[in-house]
């Protein structure tokens, strides 16, 4: 058996060296000058620059120096193209990796506080000491101490009452955080896919391109704009064609997509029944109106800052004082000389400019004094008449803001029942 092995591992053998001398014979050399292909180039500025020299016409004098200067120029130039080209392709084989969900920026937006920096927190299984009450003061040292728990909750959830806020702990009160796909990867990667573009990169980007359109959110207000928009542009530019009920399903999108926005714009009136409406807002579209200014989240604190704002206005305003206000004046007496004056039209001239220089200066300061008044008038007003109702310090808050720990209940039950 052993002496079968042996006469088959030599035919074996044999029939090996045959082939590899074949091999070595046909494709040796080519496979030699590949493997030196690397160092010819990187040698290549020495042997060119070397071998144009050499050939190069050589004398005294002056064709000496002229061999000499091209034998130079040709030796950088080959150089620094050679090493170009070598940086740009190493550029291109290491290059950065791939992430689809951050696009290579290797950062996103915070999905909890939504790139706002801010979260609201609630306290929870707080426990207070003997004789304390669940004040602002007594929660806040509970805090302090370790005696409380802080949740913080995503902008994502929206609560009828306002909750406290705080640093964002995700992205640190920035606003972005790392993307979770690239933190435990390498950020680079070895790829000759990006050393020649292929030409429908270019095509795909264009297809995709939005044209800058202006007011084209604006405009789509209109139906028959929306009409031009939605099927005629396609239709003439991209070579679309659509069928009646393809037509049918876009319309009623578009009328879909734009009852927030008509609801909107009955809301921004301030009619009345509008807060009525503005549930209906919410209601259609929640994330939109989460971030939405024009609605309003306490409604009662909303209408009693119009009310004192409409009794402001309705208030006279004081006269402005003599010495308020200063305007930096274009024209004054020394504009003109005193050959000038001498003349009737411009002493006129100058009368007429300075008197209605300064009826202008008067009416743009009794502006600006009417303005800063009111203002502070209506400051005075809220402090006065809203800051009794805003919630004291000493008074208990409320639970949605301030939880109790539902251990310390139930010890006290355990206590009432062992005395029973």
């Amino acid at each position: 058996m052993s002496r079968g092995s042996g006469l088959f591992n030599k035919a074996m053998q044999q029939k090996f060296d045959v082939y590899s001398k074949i091999f070595v014979a046909r494709y040796g050399q080519q496979v030699i000058d590949l493997l030196e292909l690397p160092i010819k180039i990187v040698l290549s500025p020495f042997t060119l620059a070397f071998d144009i020299a050499g050939s190069a016409p050589r004398g005294f004098g002056i064709p000496e120096l002229a061999s000499h200067l091209a034998f130079t120029a040709i030796f950088a130039v080959a150089t620094l193209g050679t090493y170009d080209i070598a940086l740009e392709l190493g550029k291109k084989v290491l290059c950065q990796r791939n992430c689809r969900t951050c696009n290579g920026w290797q950062a996103l937006r915070c999905t909890m506080c939504k790139g706002t920096g801010k979260v609201h927190y609630q306290v929870r299984n707080y426990m207070l000491k003997s004789g304390e009450r669940a004040t602002a003061e007594s929660i806040a040292e509970a805090v302090a101490e370790n005696r409380a728990e802080l949740v913080n909750f995503p902008s994502s959830i929206d609560f009828s009452v306002p909750l406290p806020t705080k640093d964002c702990s995700t992205c640190s009160g920035t606003g972005a955080m790392g993307c979770p796909d690239c933190k435990h990867h390498f950020p680079l990667r070895i790829s000759a896919d990006d050393i020649m573009e292929p030409p429908w990169k270019a095509y795909n980007v264009m297809r995709k391109m939005n044209y800058p359109y202006e007011h084209i959110v604006h405009s789509m207000k209109d139906p028959k704009i929306a009409a031009f928009w939605l099927l005629t542009l396609p239709q003439v530019v991209g070579g679309f064609k659509f069928d009646d009920e393809i037509k049918q399903k876009i319309w009623w999108e578009y009328k879909e997509s734009m009852r927030y926005d008509q609801l909107r714009d009955t809301v921004v009136k301030r009619k009345p029944g509008w807060e009525t409406l503005q549930k209906a807002l919410v209601s259609l579209d929640p994330v939109r109106a989460r971030d939405d200014p024009v609605i309003v989240k306490n409604i009662p604190y909303y209408k009693a800052r119009k009310a004192i704002e409409a009794e402001v206005v309705k208030l006279d305003i004081p006269p402005r004082p003599s010495n308020w206000g200063d305007l930096d004046l274009p024209l004054t007496a020394s504009s003109w000389t005193a050959e000038d004056l001498k003349d009737p039209n411009k002493l006129l001239e100058m009368t007429s400019l300075l008197t209605a220089q300064r009826e202008l200066a008067d009416k743009i300061l009794d502006a600006q004094w009417e303005a800063q008044w009111r203002q502070h008038k209506f400051e005075e007003l809220v402090d006065e008449k809203l800051k009794p109702y805003a919630g004291n310090v000493k008074d208990v808050l409320p639970q949605i803001i301030a939880m109790p720990s539902p251990k310390h209940d139930s010890k006290k039950n355990r206590r009432k029942w062992w005395f029973f």
